[in-house]
């Protein structure tokens, strides 16, 4: 009831502020998919700035009939020595928490943090973040998810700060871009399932977003910045943004968004899974 109540709370606020959130002819920049889209004129905006990864996942859950627990993903590999690896596979463990709270599965939450437990370890923050994330577990255990959606929020920002407070920016930017990589990763494939064309964009949430994660990435350092691990990350945001941003498009189609998730899984695998 309390993870209704959530959702019911947020689409209030969003009907609330629905003037920013919505696209027409008049007020859409003329580089934006709707620029050219025919009929297609009222298109929901399905990001913003304020939003975290876990407001991106309820959203598409309004707006998509989600079977959450069909989307986990298998567990990924005892961490190799590379940091950066662990630090973008670290944020794709976040995302993924993200996801088995839309889920409520206690189980799978338990088994997710302890794999957050280890490569926090690797990155010198197993003590620091163990309590934490034993915590959370305990929340799931108990079923109080209300709390725990905030809870985790938190920690994923808690998380950053303390690799940042450790000179390690550069590990924090990718902490932050692998839970939003692995949450693109998740609603694309919801996307992928559903007909409805004014959906279609929800894969990307908006190219504003692709926008701002490129932007992260141009801030790390440029040994990370050139490094073959993520150069694969730069590419796919790149292309995303170009395809998602072209006047010419119209409106998106179904191959559009199979490719844009395509796209997506095998990043991610590719960084994360092997």
């Amino acid at each position: 009831m309390s993870k209704l109540l959530n959702v019911l709370y947020l689409s209030t606020a969003l009907a609330v502020v629905s003037p920013v959130h919505v696209w027409s002819q008049e007020n859409s920049p003329s580089n934006s998919i709707a620029a050219s889209a025919g009929d297609f004129v009222a298109q929901v905006i399905f990001w913003t700035e304020d939003q975290t990864p876990a407001d991106f996942l309820e959203m598409a859950g309004q707006h998509t009939k989600a079977r959450w627990r069909t989307m986990y993903r298998p567990q990924p590999p005892s961490p190799t020595a590379d940091r950066n690896k662990a630090a973008f596979t670290l944020g794709s463990l976040i995302g993924e928490t993200f996801l088995i709270w839309e889920a409520g599965d206690s189980q799978q939450f338990r088994n997710n943090n302890q794999d957050i437990v280890t490569y926090c370890r690797m990155l010198g923050l197993g003590e620091k973040m163990k309590p934490r994330l034993m915590a959370q577990a305990k929340m799931a255990e108990m079923d109080d998810w209300k709390n725990l959606r905030q809870e985790i929020v938190d920690g994923h920002q808690e998380l950053m700060r303390m690799l940042r407070e450790q000179m390690d920016d550069d590990l924090a930017v990718l902490v932050d871009i692998g839970a939003w990589m692995r949450s693109l990763e998740i609603v694309s494939k919801l996307v992928v399932e559903i007909p409805d064309v004014d959906k279609r964009p929800l894969c990307i949430g908006s190219p504003a977003l692709l926008a701002e994660l490129r932007q992260d990435f141009a801030t790390l350092g440029e040994v990370t910045r050139r490094s073959l691990l993520v150069q694969p990350v730069i590419s796919v945001l790149t292309e995303l943004e170009k395809v998602w941003n072209d006047e010419n498009t119209g409106p998106p189609t179904q191959g559009m968004v199979a490719r844009t998730h395509e796209q997506l899984r095998d990043v991610m695998a590719e960084l994360t899974l092997k």
